[in-house]
């Protein structure tokens, strides 16, 4: 086994806490009682592993653009097994081109006769979290559709072969294009399943050879699809995993009686402050004790997306500053690797009751060859709440806990100990300290708890709390930021920092134009998708600081959509993600007929001035917005064309460009100069 690096930094010298630490603090024991721990009369649930979600959407969109070293020691804490989280499952979205809250991400087939499996940044994820754990598993979940599948409804179901064989190509592609092998595939995330699909799904992954490849149903609650799955015995054959959103640790009487592996499938969505660890901790234990779930997935893996987005920061961490190559590895990090450091998928749960007497719980788990790990959380109401369901209440209590080990665990002597407190009043947590080994002593030990608390008591001694120096503090974006767009080998499909929000902006070679134009952004999804939010009835890609109130905004933009096709660039943008139709913002449009207009809102509806532009379609132009305090003005081709319009609202927000429907168009020379 690797030990970390040992890193000199200043005088702090990080790497991994190997030691003893200090001691417990004991605790004053207003209760105690006793717990058994055996596997003589059998295990309980195979366990399936703790995971995270890329997606659902463009939740990694600003990792990508990190610099090394730091995008790979973020990638580490993640992935690296006995580094940090060492996540077990990584759940990516299938991108359809369509806003699934944070952004859009694309599709690998935008239009039916299009394939391209290198769009967006989920491939490169995924491989990079093989690299580092090879062992890994990998689940894909559609979020949108591009719209050719639904021929025109909003709905992927009514031509359920076209529907599977869009899935199926870009399971095929994961393997074909980046040698990766996809373990579970789900329906359409919090949306309708159809039984007749999930049926054809099946058949459609074994004909391509693709039986290892498990259907994970529904992404929702749990009914109707335990219901379901009671009544349709085909339809139970080829469901492998109930999967779950947000169950609050409880699950339901059919789901038991299917006898299916159920999870939750999605969950956490929270703030990622001691608050949210606490959530976090409570849900990862109390899902099984509570709701027989063995596996737990949060959304989301990583907050790299503008913090005013739709659950800014609800990432188990943080990095959303590529430009400084500043991260925060956020406390649910070091909760996650108190389950994940010690336990594999193919492990089983003990049979427990698992809630302590004084509140909280533990679960037990065993690899079947003699390893043992427990894990505790005292998680009092106040500091565990998620962000959904709503929590009931209950109380938690200083506690001592006694634990007999029986059967093939009586002969175990000694457990290595690692503990987390959250600390709500200083702010000073202590997170994944190794403490001294307990001695077991005639089977027995005990441990005085207190509140907010959580242990990992286990056989095993690879657990690492592992670190790279402090990454560079934090800056705003840059003030004067520009790309030309000019890359004739992108490593990634989307210019760096842009944020779509609807349509998708891809770097395009230009090949019919011999001039400055050659390398653009152009926006490419042409027919509204099959949505899961309210997608804008325009495209916008945003860009930049939220805080930016004065700035000029100047871009080459180019109009392919004739008679009725526009483009704007926008300051001052105040929404984008799930509220994308509420944006408001300076609109600056410029259309194929030869008119302009300035705009309060994304929609168009607020219109502030208009007029003659003389801009036609198939022709370069550059187009100026500048807002400073109260006043706007708009410059086309370096010539004035609008100004003193008055602005009120917002009084600050991102960049953006965008189109005035699903149309193509390109820009070029992008600039922003702002305060």
């Amino acid at each position: 086994m690797e030990p970390c690096a040992v890193l000199l930094w200043g005088w702090l010298l990080l790497g991994c806490s190997w030691g003893p630490g200090p001691p417990a603090v004991g605790a004053a024991a207003l209760s105690a009682a006793t717990y058994e721990l055996d596997d003589a009369y059998g295990l309980g649930r195979q366990f399936d592993g703790i995971g995270a979600v890329s997606g659902g959407g463009a939740t990694s969109r600003l990792l990508v653009n990190y610099q090394e070293p730091y995008r790979s020691q973020i990638l580490d804490y993640l992935f690296k097994p006995n580094f940090g989280a060492s996540l077990h499952i990584l759940k990516v979205e299938i991108g359809g081109d369509g806003q699934s809250t944070d952004g859009t991400e694309p599709s690998h087939m935008h239009y039916e006769n299009d394939e391209n499996y290198f769009r967006g940044y989920e491939w490169w994820l995924m491989k990079e979290a093989k690299k580092r754990n090879p062992k890994i598993k990998l689940i894909g979940l559609p979020w949108t559709f591009p719209a050719w599948i639904g021929k025109g409804e909003n709905w992927p179901y009514d031509y359920p072969d076209v529907t599977a064989y869009y899935i199926v190509s870009w399971i095929l592609g994961a393997k074909h294009y980046h040698d990766l092998d996809i373990d579970y595939v789900g329906i359409w995330n919090e949306r309708a399943f159809n039984s007749k699909y999930i049926k054809l799904l099946r058949y459609t992954l074994d004909k391509h050879g693709l039986q290892q490849v498990r259907i994970i149903a529904s992404d929702r609650l749990w009914e109707p699809i335990s219901f379901v799955l009671l009544l349709d015995s085909e339809l139970h054959g080829v469901v492998d995993a109930i999967g779950a959103h947000y169950p609050g640790t409880k699950t339901v009487p059919n789901a038991l009686l299917t006898k299916k592996k159920l999870w939750s499938s999605e969950d956490y969505s929270t703030f990622n402050d001691e608050v949210g660890a606490g959530c976090w901790a409570r849900i990862l234990n109390q899902n099984y004790v509570n709701g027989n779930m063995t596996s737990t997935i949060a959304w989301n893996l990583v907050a790299s997306y503008y913090e005013e987005l739709p659950f800014g920061r609800c990432g188990l961490m943080t990095a959303q500053e590529p430009w400084s190559g500043h991260y925060k590895v956020e406390a649910p990090i070091w909760i996650t690797a108190h389950t994940t450091q010690f336990t594999q998928p193919g492990w089983s749960y003990l049979q427990v009751d698992g809630h302590l007497e004084g509140g909280g719980s533990f679960v037990a788990l065993t690899d079947g060859l003699g390893n043992l790990t427990i894990i505790i959380e005292t998680m009092t109401y106040n500091h565990s709440q998620c962000i959904r369901p709503p929590l009931p209440h209950f109380t938690v209590t200083p506690q001592r806990a006694t634990f007999y080990l029986k059967g093939s665990f009586y002969m175990v002597k000694t457990l290595q100990v690692w503990h987390s407190r959250l600390d709500f009043e200083s702010g000073s947590s202590n997170l994944f300290q190794q403490l001294h080994p307990v001695k077991v002593w005639k089977g027995s030990f005990s441990l005085d708890l207190n509140v907010d608390e959580v242990y990992t008591l286990t056989t095993l001694k690879t657990g690492q709390k592992c670190g790279y120096p402090e990454p560079p503090p934090p800056q705003p974006f840059p003030s004067n930021y520009k790309d030309d767009f000019n890359i004739r080998n992108p490593p990634f499909s989307e210019a760096p920092n842009f944020a779509d929000q609807t349509g998708v902006f891809e770097y395009f070679i230009n090949a019919s134009d011999p001039g400055d134009h050659v390398f653009t952004l152009r926006q490419v999804v042409v027919q509204r998708p099959i949505t899961w939010a309210s997608d804008a009835d325009q495209t916008i890609s945003l860009i930049g600081n939220f805080k930016w109130v004065n700035m000029t905004v100047t871009c080459d933009i180019y109009i392919e959509k004739q008679r009725d096709g526009g483009v704007f660039v926008a300051g001052r943008v105040d929404n984008g993600g799930i509220y994308v139709r509420r944006t408001k913002g300076v609109f600056f449009w410029v259309f194929s007929d030869g008119t302009y207009r300035v705009t309060g809102d994304l929609a168009g509806e607020e219109i502030l001035m208009k007029g003659l532009s003389g801009v036609r379609d198939n022709a370069w132009h550059t187009l100026t917005l500048n807002i400073q305090g109260t006043s706007a003005s708009g410059l086309l081709n370096g010539y004035p064309l609008w100004e003193n319009v008055t602005i009120s609202q917002p009084s600050n927000g991102w960049a953006a460009i965008g189109t005035r429907s699903f149309e193509f168009a390109q820009f070029d020379n992008f600039h922003v100069e702002a305060s």
